[in-house]
């Protein structure tokens, strides 16, 4: 129960209204006084007692917030660790004799585990520097097809080892007012996603467009594909998709919450479109102009 205290008394002092304050009362009103008066001082209390409530609302989501977020952080590293931690086990108790050949494999797994966690503190990174504002943004005019060919070009390695092709259809040019690395992060995480839930021998087609007062990033797939009540899961922090077809697929969960951040910076949204054992359509709507104030940039 929320109380609060307006001392009203004839006893009109200095020495009075500094003792009621110390003793708790919001404020101080001394007879005679108007309706007005006391209409006002009622009213700046009520407006007071509100927004302590509102203060102590966000206080405790904060805290859950901040308990859910260290929860799934650490039940997303303890099964790496554990994994690293038993392959290095192994490996000292020469379980696979003595020749070192005998542990690539161990050696290849541990690898990926520690890169799974890698990708987890990145993200972790970019998505705390997005929601706390600390990123300095250099928003200029901007090419963003060079941005697609060398974040395709860097996919391609990871593409190749399963025989997916992908494919960029843009314009020679396409210019918006933004931030580089943003949009680098953007397009590195669909098309990473891309791959990583496409099928063997898949095909990823990125697309970039513009007409009059936006751009259009689609980044399409011929993977996996997702149900409905898995489509509406996506974009929510540590939220990934997990049935027979993805247990193997190592992920932090944060990519796509990273990308609609990002394009929320830009008053932009983001949407997807699946089908499952078909494939899914990723689309990112940026506005091509951008507020390139002091505030915005720092």
């Amino acid at each position: 129960l929320d109380v609060t205290t307006i001392m009203i008394t004839a006893y009109a002092s200095l020495d009075v209204a500094v003792s009621a304050t110390k003793n708790g009362a919001f404020d101080f009103l001394a007879k005679p006084f108007t309706p007005e008066e006391l209409r006002t001082v009622v009213e700046k209390a009520t407006r007071n007692l509100i927004a302590q409530r509102e203060a102590k609302r966000l206080a405790e989501e904060k805290r859950k917030i901040r308990f859910q977020f260290l929860s799934v952080l650490s039940h997303e590293l303890k099964a790496p660790i554990a994994a690293v931690e038993s392959y290095l086990r192994l490996m000292k108790g020469r379980a696979a004799g003595e020749e070192l050949k005998n542990y690539d494999h161990i050696i290849d797994r541990s690898l990926i585990r520690m890169e799974g966690m890698r990708k987890l503190i990145f993200d972790l990174l970019d998505l705390t520097r997005i929601e706390s504002g600390e990123k300095k943004r250099e928003l200029r005019k901007i090419d963003l097809v060079p941005i697609a060919r060398n974040s395709i070009e860097t996919m391609n390695v990871l593409a190749n080892e399963r025989g997916i092709q992908i494919h960029l259809n843009a314009p020679e040019s396409l210019t918006l007012t933004g931030d580089q690395s943003e949009l680098e992060i953007v397009l590195n995480n669909l098309i990473s996603n891309a791959i990583k839930y496409n099928k063997e021998n898949g095909r990823v087609e990125v697309t970039l467009k513009k007409d009059d007062q936006q751009v259009t990033i689609q980044v399409t797939d011929t993977g996996i594909g997702m149900t409905p009540e898995e489509q509406s899961r996506l974009f929510q922090e540590f939220v990934r998709i997990k049935n027979e077809e993805t247990r193997n697929i190592l992920g932090s969960g944060l990519g796509l919450s990273i990308v609609k951040k990002i394009a929320q910076l830009y008053n932009g949204t983001v949407s997807v479109e699946s089908e499952k054992n078909v494939g899914s359509t990723f689309h990112v709507y940026l506005p091509l102009e951008q507020k390139t104030n002091e505030n915005e940039q720092n």
